[in-house]
């Protein structure tokens, strides 16, 4: 019992670093964009647009990765999502036109990013834990900022004493030596694909699947309220915060300096909120995580001169901002059961994707109109209390019955 709890465990840790190194991999490309512009004379618009359909890519392979996952397990895809993510690392590192920066970055790192996942690491992380599942990917998932604080300042200081070519084929042997190890210490099948039917035959189809969720009214109260999460997170703050301390007054160090600390909360922040999930009634809680949310937006909106306002709203966004993965998680788990879990997710991400892509655009629209971010802000605080408004409806330990076709 020891070992599979400590294994158990190790499934979580690796999960967490996998998920720090991807999204740092990610967030590269903001640091190396002026040295882009300057010495291949890129647009900023021409690299941002090649972000953008990173994402696009991210939010379609989505699906088919929480898919694959359900049904064969998250060894062999956690590996090939690192070794694409490396090959793609390699072709950024040599690249020297524009049309080898949208394959490798835009195609094929955008592939990677949507298989090697939040969604594919909770997926594969829930059915090994009952009484701490919350808690277990709460500290997974956490990944995902822990590399804003660790691994990204590393490129950083590679950047400076190297250069950008060594710096990313740096990452790509981290990747491969990474995959290697995954290979190594995860089991060959676990989690939901241990306890799949049996008979191939008998598994449903991805279509009857995705008929079967659109039936389901939770499935819609947490498909659209995520999707408004990412017009409210990954949308208009990862887009647009930088840009509206900067507006206000503030120097860029201490315009890093809030985000560094909104980074560290999130990470903080998930991990309490999994650890609330297996304890308290998880809708209220994730109502609660969208309302106070809504509420650091209105904080957000008078933070000019008042570097107080700004660190409090630092502190709680950060809190709310990924906190709602565990939850929402969870109650997929209880309410739409494990077996398609990895789906499930995975068109959450999907439209998460989709509604950050829309929320980056339009932040960027209203401020054009307005010259300022208020709009924006004001549009975010509605938004927010909206997603909360649409999960509120939801039973909390509700017993269901799945249908043979899903959950036998």
């Amino acid at each position: 019992m020891t070992g599979f709890v400590s294994s158990r465990w190790l499934i979580v840790i690796i999960g967490f670093f996998v998920l720090s190194l991807t999204f740092s991999i990610r967030s590269t490309i903001g640091l190396v964009m002026p040295v882009w512009s300057a010495e291949m004379e890129w647009s900023r618009s021409f690299i941002s647009t090649g972000g953008a359909i990173c994402l696009v890519v991210m939010a379609l392979i989505a699906p088919f990765a929480g898919n694959a996952v359900d049904r064969f397990g998250a060894r062999k895809l956690i590996v090939g999502g690192m070794l694409i993510i490396a090959l793609a690392t390699v072709l950024i590192a040599i690249m020297k036109t524009q049309w080898l920066f949208l394959i490798a970055y835009s195609a094929i790192a955008g592939v990677g990013f949507g298989v090697v996942a939040m969604h594919v690491i909770v997926t594969t992380i829930s059915p090994l834990f009952d009484k701490n599942r919350g808690l277990a990917t709460g500290v997974a998932t956490a990944g995902a900022t822990a590399g804003q604080l660790l691994i990204v300042p590393l490129f950083a200081v590679m950047l400076g004493s190297y250069n950008w070519r060594d710096s990313y084929m740096f990452l790509a042997i981290i990747c491969v030596l990474v995959a290697i190890l995954c290979w190594r210490l995860l089991p060959k099948k676990f989690g939901v694909a241990v306890v799949q039917t049996k008979n191939e035959q008998d598994k449903p189809s991805l279509s009857e699947q995705l008929r079967w969720l659109v039936k389901k009214p939770i499935f819609h109260a947490l498909f659209w309220s995520f999707t408004l999460c990412g017009f409210t997170t990954a949308g208009v703050i990862e887009t647009h915060l930088l840009p509206y301390i900067v507006a206000c007054g503030y120097p860029p160090l201490t315009s890093a300096v809030a985000y560094g600390a909104l980074s560290a909360f999130n990470m903080v922040g998930m991990i309490i909120a999994g650890y609330l999930s297996d304890r308290v009634n998880r809708v209220y809680l994730l109502v609660g995580i969208y309302l106070l949310r809504a509420a650091s937006f209105v904080v957000l909106m008078y933070i000019v001169d008042d570097y107080a306002l700004l660190v409090i709203f630092s502190v709680a966004f950060g809190l709310f901002d990924y906190s709602t993965v565990p939850v929402t998680a969870s109650l997929i788990a209880s309410h739409l059961g494990m077996r398609i879990m990895g789906l499930t997710l995975g068109v959450l991400a999907m439209g998460h994707a989709f509604g950050a892509a829309v929320g980056a655009y339009m932040g960027g629209y209203l401020f054009d109109i307005f010259a300022r971010y208020q709009e924006v802000w004001i549009a975010s605080v509605i938004l927010a209390a909206l997603a909360a408004f649409m999960v509120m409806g939801i039973k909390d330990r509700e017993s269901i019955n799945v249908p043979a076709m899903v959950n036998s």
